[in-house]
């Protein structure tokens, strides 16, 4: 157990939360668990994961504030975030604590954004949303290739997935996200979110070797078109993903993630490209890594201990490239991320 400051994990026992909680006690925090399930709980608790154990349920205000009683801050694992973000928010400024979130649904993390804005910021309270593989990372990523520039005409953030094993949470996440859009697909272009029933289109992006040329589904659009345009003039922002991971994800057979190492990481790799455009002119980020879940930890971990030691660049509701120095932040994942950057990027402080 860490002797560090304690931090609640909520959703601890997810698949992103075990990751959470782990590295968690890796950079010696005491994490404290929490979550719906009690007896899950406790099963996390008696592998060695932490030794406290608060059950607490979103429809239940009194459990989130025993289970934040104390703590430095709290880290929500627990989707589908469109039922879990707003209320543990709550619980959070009632408690006067940071609150970082791994969302990677785009109506969630807007409305984290639109309720929350003017509310934390009154209050000088720090709300992290969608701090994760998919919102966070590749803010980051933007801001970073962004350099000096004050604004930019383009972001395009290509997702090289070999595969995609979903979780039953991404499942869920997914299921409530076709609802709120009804059948919809959802962009960001002209400067403001816009739903459309026509298809995605099929492209092919260029990706960095060794990965190459790939077929990929265009306006395959995740949560960083949220996260990029809260703070950067970039009128169009445009993701996509992989042919190979867009079907996975879309079959309803295929199977979770297995582990295939000692950390719990599954064998999937993948390779996050970053173009940013303006005037003619271009700049390229690119990461890299293993298990976009487990990538995840370190994400939310590292923003936890910027948050704790004052390396912030503002407060209220913030996304990671807004409220950290992107340059700095992605080279202290080093030992879970390779990044490489532009020039005009690397000179970046911690």
């Amino acid at each position: 157990m860490g002797s560090g400051p304690t931090v609640a994990v909520y959703g601890a026992y997810g698949h992103t939360g075990r990751f959470v909680v782990a590295q968690m006690r890796e950079r010696g925090f005491t994490p404290v668990l929490s979550g719906r399930d009690a007896g899950r709980l406790k099963e996390l608790a008696a592998s060695g994961a932490g030794a406290e154990v608060r059950p607490a349920s979103v429809d239940d205000p009194a459990s989130l504030d025993r289970a934040l009683a104390g703590a430095a801050a709290v880290v929500n694992c627990a989707g589908p975030f469109a039922t879990t973000a707003a209320p543990v928010i709550e619980a959070a400024l009632r408690a006067g604590i940071p609150y970082v979130d791994v969302a990677a649904e785009i109506e969630a993390n807007a409305d984290t954004f639109t309720r929350f804005g003017d509310r934390a910021r009154a209050a000088g309270a720090v709300i992290v949303p969608a701090m994760a593989f998919y919102g966070g990372l590749g803010d980051l990523l933007v801001t970073a290739a962004m350099g000096d520039w004050t604004s930019a005409d383009e972001a395009h953030i290509a997702y090289g997935l070999e595969s995609w094993h979903p979780t039953a949470g991404t499942r869920a996440a997914g299921a409530v996200s076709r609802r709120r859009r009804d059948g919809r697909r959802v962009r960001y272009a002209n400067g403001r979110l816009e739903y459309r029933h026509d298809e995605p289109p099929a492209l092919e992006w260029p990706f960095p070797s060794p990965m190459g040329t790939r077929a990929v589904i265009g306006e395959f659009t995740m949560a960083d078109v949220v996260t990029v345009p809260s703070h950067l003039s970039i009128p169009e922002v445009r993701t996509y993903m992989t042919v190979e991971a867009a079907r996975d994800i879309a079959a309803p057979d295929t199977p979770a993630p297995a582990a295939v190492d000692e950390r719990g990481r599954s064998a999937q790799t993948f390779l996050v490209d970053v173009v940013v455009r303006s005037g003619g002119r271009e700049r390229r980020a690119v990461a890299r890594g293993q298990d976009i879940y487990a990538v995840t930890a370190p994400l939310a971990v590292e923003a936890v201990d910027h948050i704790l030691t004052g390396r912030t660049r503002t407060a209220g509701v913030a996304s990671a490239g807004e409220i950290f120095d992107a340059p700095g932040f992605l080279r202290a994942l080093s030992a879970h991320l390779s990044v490489d950057l532009p020039p005009a990027a690397r000179t970046g402080g911690a």
